[in-house]
């Protein structure tokens, strides 16, 4: 069976940016609460012409022209969401029928803010399986919808905007262009410590609960998902994971041995944005040109239900 890799990245966000000074004119918050617990400084939000399918779209067409292929060529579509309004269409079919694409295979997959790395690797599965040739991966989702305006402890958190992959088949899967095998859970007992509910549904979580799981259970996963990519943590250009708090983010890469990595910090500058952060964060890092063709990236999303899923890719 042949492997796949990462053909070219894109992203997109929205042009409106709501600071933490305006943040503290809706509830009661300052830009020095909010950066010392979380770090965020800004977030994108998304107006009512903007639904999930629209941000999904934008980001899809520039990963689309970055690899060089039309949408036609894609026929398979995975978007990884969770404030998706309706339940059909799907998120999937309407970026599908926004592109113009032919006939693609159709999915949304609802695993939160490990949403991404989870479709990443059923792309990966099904083009190692001959399911499908070429496959669009993209986490896109609109916080803002779902947000509590009034509660502070949630409302400084979230931020809109999408990440898309071009996944394709890797003709040298023993090579440095791979996605990695995927190392991917989930803790059952604390599933209700994000949630996304109600009517209309609105986002919630136990904070002080997930960052201690984060803080505690990430280095020992970010290692395991090394261990499967057969690569040594301090030979890592990069960690990307879910950006949901500086204070997880910051120290994961010393606390595995990432010691030569760049950490994406995107949460400072795009908030919480659930399936969008990592290839959010990881197209930045490219598009950047902090990390390189071939590189080896670690990508982790962690979240609602509470999932993980995890894998080493190479950069495009």
């Amino acid at each position: 069976m042949q492997g796949s890799r990462i053909a070219a990245l894109g992203h997109y966000q929205p042009a409106e940016v709501l600071t933490n000074e305006d943040l503290a004119r809706m509830v009661e918050t300052s830009d020095e609460w909010i950066r010392a617990r979380v770090g965020i400084r800004t977030r994108h939000i998304a107006g009512p012409e903007q639904p999930v399918d629209h941000l999904a779209a934008q980001a899809a067409s520039k990963a689309l022209a970055a690899a060089g292929l039309a949408p036609a060529d894609i026929d398979l579509v995975l978007v990884a969401t969770s404030t998706a309004v309706d339940r059909s269409p799907n998120m999937a079919a309407r970026v599908a029928a926004r592109l113009g694409m032919a006939s693609p295979a159709v999915l949304d997959v609802n695993v939160v803010c490990a949403g991404f790395t989870h479709a990443l690797a059923t792309a990966d599965h099904t083009l190692r399986a001959g399911a499908a040739s070429r496959a669009l991966v993209i986490g896109a989702d609109k916080m803002s919808e779902v947000a509590d305006w009034t509660d502070r402890g949630t409302a400084v958190l979230v931020g809109d905007g999408a990440g898309a992959a071009v996944v394709v088949p890797d003709e040298n899967p023993a090579g440095t262009a791979g996605v990695g095998p995927v190392l991917w859970g989930s803790v059952p007992e604390m599933a209700a410590a994000v949630r996304i509910e109600g009517t209309p549904p609105r986002f919630s979580q136990e904070g002080q609960s997930v960052y201690r799981w984060a803080t505690h259970r990430l280095p020992a996963l970010a290692r395991q998902t090394c261990e499967r990519a057969g690569i040594d943590p301090s030979d890592l250009a990069a960690v990307v994971l879910h950006q949901a708090n500086l204070r997880i983010v910051e120290p994961l890469a010393e606390r595995i041995g990432a010691t030569r990595a760049v950490v994406a910090r995107d949460v400072v500058d795009s908030g919480n944005t659930s399936a969008a952060s990592v290839p959010l964060a990881f197209s930045k890092l490219l598009e950047r040109g902090e990390i390189a063709s071939g590189d080896p990236v670690l990508l982790f999303g962690f979240g609602g239900n509470l999932s993980y899923a995890g894998q080493v890719v190479r950069c495009p």
